[in-house]
């Protein structure tokens, strides 16, 4: 049997695969253990991108492995709305009394973050009787028709799709660095509501904690309480998206734990499975039960595989205190950042709560974003065996989304190639 290597299964996806669904890098997985992966050449890899912030507790951690055998075991399908199982009622249970807010809970389930925000919308709208929805300029809520018109990056999710969902709205993003303080948000959000659309016509607003594919900023401290404060006024939902901040990534089990405030709806995907697609919508019992039966759903909609995973997943994150590493793992990062800014002056911002981190660069001594400089660490990163993901409006950002159970040496390998990347990029 002839070995396919990475070239030869390059070519081949050229031949097979739409060009609309894009590739990083040219690795093609053959295995994978905790925060390492082996290409089909046999080179090895420090992952710093957990499959965009799924594998929190590691690729094939042991207990979310034993879990998914032992259902694999019993039964893989019956459809929920059909013939239902335990699992999902009791991870429902969990999700009720994990996600914030002190009032009761329901939960949905489905498959993709996609498929979590546009419930979550479908939810708001049938609650309020209201159809307007407000998003935020740099967020991102998928690529669906509802998930890319809310979100707000033309290109590459909007550029060529025809025209947007109607009664969708977009905010300026707070973010100091941009020039955009939270002040100015909020009194962008009341132009709105004089300009364009009147608040009795707004179903619900829709925030990232830490903004995902925008650049990894983090909503400024007292931002999300204005914004509670705005939806409790003009009875409007507010939906918190923690598809990606979700599950210990930011040193919290959800990040709106750092704000003192709770969402009615909370949109969960990525870490929540381990590496299997679930996705869910937890929130206020009484929102939550609008639709009435059928409503909501799906046919693979909370599949016992992906249950039983997400219970492990649960598990591991408690057991392993991975919400406290999340915190040690980032401020040893930062700091390593940090003390290279005197050499490199390119990096004007190092940020982000727990292990949900980033660093940006702008052309030296400007405020010129620098996405070449930051593709070549990329690239230089690869070479030396370390897999990074940019990201951000302008591209200058490096986002560092590494499972929260990567062993300390590792850790300090990926640092080491990480500086010398950067060192190596600046020329």
């Amino acid at each position: 049997m002839t070995v396919q290597t990475s070239s030869d299964l390059t070519a081949r996806r050229q031949d097979a695969i739409a060009k609309g669904v894009g590739m990083t890098t040219q690795i093609y997985a053959e295995r994978a253990e905790n925060a390492e992966i082996w290409d089909k050449n046999g080179t090895r890899y420090i992952d710093f991108a957990a499959g965009i912030a799924v594998v929190n507790t590691g690729h094939r951690h042991p207990k979310v492995i034993e879990a998914v055998k032992a259902q694999l075991e019993a039964f893989t399908h019956t459809c929920h709305q059909v013939v239902p199982y335990e699992n999902y009622i009791a991870l429902a249970e969990r999700l009720n009394a994990l996600v914030p807010g002190d009032f009761a809970k329901k939960t949905i389930f489905a498959t993709t973050g996609a498929e979590a925000v546009e419930n979550a919308v479908k939810i708001a709208r049938h609650y309020t009787g209201r159809a307007g929805v407000v998003a935020f300029a740099g967020g991102f809520h998928g690529r669906t028709f509802m998930g890319m018109t809310l979100t707000g990056k033309v290109a590459p999710y909007k550029a060529g799709f025809g025209p947007m969902m109607n009664d969708v709205w977009h905010l300026p993003f707070p973010c100091p660095l941009h020039g955009v303080s939270a002040e100015e948000a909020v009194a962008g959000l009341e132009r709105l509501f004089k300009a364009d659309i009147e608040p009795g016509r707004v179903a619900a607003i829709i925030v990232e904690p830490v903004q995902g594919e925008g650049g990894f900023y983090p909503v400024p401290e007292g931002f999300m309480g204005k914004l509670r404060g705005i939806c409790d006024q003009h009875g409007i939902v507010l939906i918190a998206d923690e598809v990606q901040t979700g599950f210990a990534r930011t040193g919290k089990l959800f990040a709106m734990e750092h704000h003192g405030v709770a969402a009615d709806l909370t949109t969960m995907a990525k870490g929540l499975g381990g590496g299997f697609p679930i996705s869910a919508v937890t929130g206020k019992a009484e929102i939550m039960d609008s639709p009435s039966p059928g409503g909501l759903g799906g046919t693979y909609a909370g599949a016992p595989v992906a249950v039983a995973a997400a219970h492990a997943v649960l598990d591991v994150i408690a057991e392993e205190e991975l919400c406290a590493r999340a915190e040690r793992l980032g401020a040893r990062l930062k700091q390593r950042l940090a003390a290279m800014q005197e050499a490199v002056p390119e990096i004007v911002d190092i940020r982000g709560p727990g292990f949900m981190n980033a660093v940006e660069f702008n052309v030296a001594g400007t405020k010129t974003p620098n996405p070449e400089m930051t593709n070549r660490i990329r690239e230089e990163a690869l070479k030396r065996g370390l897999i990074l993901l940019t990201c951000g409006v302008y591209g200058n950002v490096i986002r560092f989304l590494a499972p929260l159970t990567i062993p300390e040496p590792v850790f300090d390998e990926a640092l080491d190639i990480l500086e010398a990347s950067i060192l190596a990029a600046k020329g």
